[in-house]
């Protein structure tokens, strides 16, 4: 496992956490290299020889030594910015195996992407559609391209990740996206390679991916009337993991179903997981600080806070929080774990019955997506260090920032 206990001490693959913190401070994220790279090869060899490609979802952990790690692996990119296709270039990602979504794409990355050449832009909109064919034109290129059909399906996950119902922002309704591929059918700086569609987040059943590819074989058919011949189905991410000892979906399982429903069209299939390579390969480790009583409620104030991991203060999300050393001889009760923020939304679990001293150490499980990236400097609080490890190695992959670097910036008026 990376992450286990020894010694009654919780390790890091072979490295004790207690180490890590007294090398690199408090608070702390810590990386297991070795799980990502199981998670991804769990999607990889799922394929077995059929035509696929694995394009980690850079918003989950755009540290350059995980997406590095997954380069050296061949692992495909799906970007949302140019911030992070240019981390992708750095960590030594292939151009030709990244595709470029969201729903906001400038003027600016637009123009930045045809130029560098990558494999798709998934386009969300006609308004967006419209300004790549002129950019396109402009340019004197061909745009490779696929649109991002929504296909009104309740993925059953929390509303502030779920995009594929018609009430959520993201694609064009499967409705209505057949006028928009005959119009850029017609369009001479645009090449129609494939679909894209991804509903959610966080989702722990296959039954909402299913009812989706379904739909999208009817539109395939559609287009195949039309002689549009797609090269590939972009289906996305959105594997939930176990946060909670909650059943999820097994990957094989998940590949299996796919290709069931697909193999027949002979295209490749592309999967954008995040969540799911990176998640449980990371920690955020902090120190209790304060341990606070009153008549109804026992807190246990530590140094961490809702600007270093925001997942509980903006989804109300769960994460396991494990003692760092399991020996020590603190109070056994039901402990508030809160920050040190002055907002109520600052904590990270409530009711956690977990044997705690001042000076003890907590780590939050996985927290390898969606923890570092979403991180602020609210409370003029600087970010805290990363670090990765890899059997018993280990390395800063980001120092922790200053007081100085957070007005580095600023000027006085």
């Amino acid at each position: 496992m990376s992450f286990s206990y020894k010694n009654q001490i919780l390790n890091c693959e072979s490295v004790a956490i207690t180490d890590l913190v007294e090398l690199y401070g408090s608070p702390l994220y810590v990386y297991s290299q070795t799980k990502i790279l199981e998670n991804y090869n769990s999607f990889d060899s799922s394929f077995d020889n059929y035509p696929h490609l694995i394009c980690y979802s850079v918003k989950a952990n755009s540290n350059l030594a995980v997406l590095n790690s997954l380069a050296k692996l061949n692992a495909g990119f799906d970007v949302l910015s140019i911030g992070e296709l240019q981390r992708v270039i750095v960590a030594g990602g292939d151009l030709k195996k990244v595709v470029f979504s969201g729903v906001g794409k400038n003027s600016i990355e637009i123009e930045k992407v045809l130029k560098l050449g990558i494999k798709c832009i998934n386009i969300e909109s006609i308004a967006e559609f419209n300004l790549i064919t002129e950019i396109a034109k402009k340019l004197n290129k061909i745009a490779n391209i696929s649109f991002r059909v929504n296909p009104n399906i309740d993925a059953k996950t929390h509303p502030y990740i779920s995009t594929g119902l018609k009430e959520n922002k993201f694609g064009i309704d499967i409705d209505e996206v057949l006028k928009v591929y005959l119009k850029a059918k017609q369009n001479p700086n645009v090449n129609i390679v494939g679909i894209d569609c991804h509903i959610g987040s966080q989702i722990t059943e296959l039954a909402p991916f299913l009812d989706a590819i379904d739909k999208i074989l009817i539109l395939v058919t559609k287009l195949k009337n039309h002689n549009i011949n797609i090269k590939h189905l972009d289906l996305g991410g959105g594997v939930g993991v176990n946060y909670n000892n909650n059943k999820t979906i097994d990957i094989k399982t998940y590949v299996k179903q796919i290709l069931l429903k697909t193999k027949h069209l002979n295209c490749e299939i592309i999967l954008e997981p995040g969540r799911a390579i990176v998640a449980n390969a990371g920690i955020f480790v902090t120190k209790v600080e304060f341990l606070k009583q009153n008549e109804n409620k026992s807190f246990a104030i530590v140094d961490g806070a809702m600007n270093d991991f925001l997942r509980t203060a903006l989804y109300q999300a769960y994460h396991n929080i494990l003692p760092v050393n399991k020996s020590n001889n603190g109070i056994l009760k039901d402990w508030d774990i809160v920050g040190p923020i002055c907002e109520t939304a600052d904590y990270f679990g409530k009711n956690r019955k977990i044997q705690l001293s001042q000076g003890d150490y907590l780590a939050i499980t996985d927290t390898g997506a969606y923890g570092f990236v979403m991180s602020s400097n609210y409370n003029s609080r600087p970010r805290v260090a990363e670090v990765m490890v890899s059997g018993n190695k280990h390395s800063l992959i980001r120092k922790r920032e200053t007081i100085q670097d957070l007005f580095a910036n600023e000027n006085i008026f």
